[in-house]
């Protein structure tokens, strides 16, 4: 646009064509044409606080690997121990009974919770108080020695003549007790956590989905569930990891879980602060797998609700490892 003899041109904003752009400023210029120096902002105690981080972090790798008490040829020798590699799938067996269980359990209770019947929501708020106020520890003695209150278990019309019994003993074993107290202990906390993410969501959602004349499967599967899981996935998650090291409550049952295993072994050997390393070990590697897999989950149900989502870890350091093959 031409501009007529004698006016200011408008002010656009953008730069002029002879300025160089460059990405670290040290001066930038003010309305006047005044140089305003750039001041980069200093942290020394944020440097401090790293360097003393680091220091600590050296000290402690030193003391794991220079300390002979350790005993690293041991741990080396039973991590991949036959007896230990059986005691870890019982470990995974367990936790995934008392989470698959418990999480379905803990559905039905959560959908009984916020039921307009009154006597669903007081059955379900009363088992969710029952379970969460007993031991986790109580609950497996309970169900192991369910034998002392009913020798045998009837199946039949309820008050009325039963088909046929089982002994207590039979029905409920040891696997069994242990599976049924986790899962049951694990339903009361499920049940919080699938209402938690059920509340979440705006029932103005599902009020317009049905004014539009959604059907309801749809409301629950398009709308309630996809933006629910952002809210159940990590508190999910903390109960699944919870759940792996949970398990090793049942070694009061002497089932050969992951700790029950170190103990034999080092109840026979001697070699205690070994075995626990390589249960440890093993715990750290069953976590640490179990992490990765809620971080994932968690990117899945965050699309939609975040516009830029952060590049995994795995594609940043591809990103990094080709950015230092491209430097010369």
């Amino acid at each position: 646009m031409a501009v007529p003899p004698g006016t200011a041109a408008p002010h656009t904003g953008a730069l002029p064509a002879s300025a160089p752009v460059s990405d670290t400023h040290t001066s930038v210029e003010t309305s006047a044409g005044e140089p305003l120096a750039v001041v980069t902002a200093r942290h020394p105690w944020r440097w401090a606080a790293a360097a003393v981080v680091l220091v600590l972090l050296a000290m402690a790798a030193s003391a794991l690997v220079t300390n002979p008490a350790w005993d690293w040829p041991t741990v080396g020798e039973y991590l991949f121990y036959p007896s230990i590699l059986r005691a870890v799938a019982f470990t995974l067996q367990l936790t995934a009974l008392g989470i698959v269980l418990g999480f379905v359990l803990g559905t039905v209770l959560a959908l009984m919770r916020l039921s307009r019947n009154p006597l669903l929501s007081s059955v379900a708020w009363g088992y969710t108080w029952l379970f969460r106020s007993v031991p986790l520890i109580l609950q497996l003695l309970f169900w192991y020695n369910l034998a002392l209150l009913y020798k045998r278990i009837s199946f039949g019309v309820p008050f009325g003549p039963s088909f046929f019994s089982v002994g207590t003993m039979d029905l409920i074993g040891p696997v069994t007790a242990a599976a049924l107290g986790l899962a049951l202990h694990q339903g009361a906390y499920a049940a919080e956590i699938v209402r938690s993410g059920f509340l979440s969501v705006d029932p103005g959602q599902l009020e317009a989905a049905a004014a539009l004349g959604i059907p309801r499967r749809r409301q629950i599967f398009r709308i309630l569930l996809p933006q629910a899981m952002r809210t159940i996935v990590p508190t999910a998650g903390n109960e699944i990891i919870g759940l792996v090291k949970g398990t090793s409550v049942v070694y009061i049952m002497a089932l050969p879980e992951l700790f029950y295993q170190a103990q034999v072994i080092y109840n026979r050997s001697g070699r205690v602060i070994a075995l626990l390393l390589v249960a440890a070990i093993w715990y750290l590697a069953l976590t640490t797998v179990l992490s990765v897999f809620q971080y994932y989950l968690e990117r899945h149900y965050a699309k939609g609700a975040t516009r830029h989502l952060t590049p995994a870890p795995l594609r940043r350091l591809r990103h990094a490892l080709a950015a230092a093959r491209r430097t010369p």
